[in-house]
């Protein structure tokens, strides 16, 4: 199931979630990313989310929120969250906050 909407894109596969984040990832696209994969995961039985920043060119701090917000509601369930496709400036932001420490980094499988 792929849904697209405004800059952002969603990609479901057999209990994983891959969202597909804009260019920029500030308070306004965080918002509609928050709403958009909450209903995600309240819809489908979910395992594993997988964040690819391929497309990423800037994040501010509600990006880290969204990270650790996903991260907290896939723990309670028993499942992960993973992180692909980080240009160096995005890997300089999620190592200052330590989110490597949580939510680990994965190689870009798919094109």
């Amino acid at each position: 199931m792929k849904v697209d909407h405004t800059e952002m894109s969603y990609q479901s596969e057999v209990r994983t979630l891959t969202v597909h984040l804009p260019s920029e990832v500030d308070h306004h696209t965080s918002k509609n990313l928050r709403e958009q994969s909450e209903q995600f995961l309240d819809t489908f039985d979910i395992q594993r989310i997988v964040f690819d920043f391929s497309d990423t060119d800037f994040m501010d701090s509600s990006g880290i929120g969204i990270l650790l917000g996903r991260y907290k509601r896939m723990k309670q369930a028993g499942g992960d969250v993973v992180v692909c496709g980080v240009n160096e400036r995005i890997n300089r932001i999620l190592k200052m906050s330590g989110i490597y420490q949580i939510i680990p980094q994965m190689e870009l499988k798919y094109q």
